[in-house]
């Protein structure tokens, strides 16, 4: 469902972000294109597509970097919002309304695919992410981030343990917190684990699937992180517990 509907949920999201400039994003963007050019080439014939804009910050930066990204959003609102903070930028945002569970975004389109924070919401994501596939041309590179079961605290809602409870628990938990808005566009469907995702991932029939810790550039830490990144890539007994538990699930996949 893609909706013009105007729903609490994400006025209280862009509550959150507004006082938010496109600058105040430079870092979180400038890491996303690090990925990409460490698993693929990154040129201003690059075709890219984000699913989820939310505020739209990623799309805008890429248009002023001269690069060409397109997005695809289920909420009106949001669409809206990110027109408004292009405009105000001097950029037009090249986003569309669709869901990604039935929006046809193409066979062999693009180069690269970004899903930041959005798949936890896709109640049908394994035919989002046969989508994606499609999608990208041979040697795409998707990158994925997410929900963590078993994280501690959860980006979604905080309380501790919260991805750990049933899934009909945690609908009825922000039900009852945030109202019944929360079950059209807000709400975590899924809490994935690493395991779930790897073998997703296998089946769609990605060549290369590379973890959080696979997919980090080592020249990005310094000290006693960079030692354990280090030790965690050759070490599986390490890495899987730190998977585990970690704040988020994060995979490049290249297709």
């Amino acid at each position: 469902m893609s909706t013009d509907e105007c729903l609490s949920d994400v006025v209280r999201y862009i509550d959150t972000k507004r006082h938010l400039s496109l600058d105040d994003m430079l870092p979180e963007y400038e890491g996303y294109l690090r990925i990409l050019r460490r698993f693929g080439h990154l040129t201003p014939e690059t075709r890219i597509l984000e699913i989820g804009t939310g505020t739209g910050w990623f799309p805008l930066l890429c248009k002023r970097a001269g690069l060409r990204c397109k997005g695809l959003e289920i909420s009106q609102q949001l669409i809206d919002y990110a027109r408004d903070f292009g405009r105000q930028n001097g950029i037009e945002a090249d986003i569309e309304l669709g869901n990604i569970e039935k929006t046809d975004i193409g066979d062999c389109a693009y180069d690269a695919v970004f899903a930041n924070s959005v798949f936890e919401h896709i109640e049908k994501w394994r035919i989002a992410l046969q989508r994606v596939y499609r999608a990208l041309k041979p040697g795409g590179v998707f990158f994925f981030t997410s929900t963590n079961k078993f994280s501690l605290i959860s980006y979604e809602y905080p309380m501790p343990l919260y991805g750990w409870l049933p899934d009909q628990w945690r609908y009825r938990l922000r039900i009852s917190r945030q109202g019944p808005d929360i079950m059209k566009l807000g709400i975590d469907f899924n809490q994935f684990t690493y395991w779930q995702l790897r073998r997703a991932f296998r089946e769609v029939g990605f060549s290369h699937i590379y973890d959080r810790i696979e997919s980090v550039d080592l020249d990005h830490f310094f000290s006693w992180r960079k030692a354990l990144l280090k030790m965690a890539k050759s070490t599986p007994l390490l890495k899987e517990p730190i998977l585990t538990f970690c704040d988020a699930t994060l995979f490049v996949c290249i297709k």
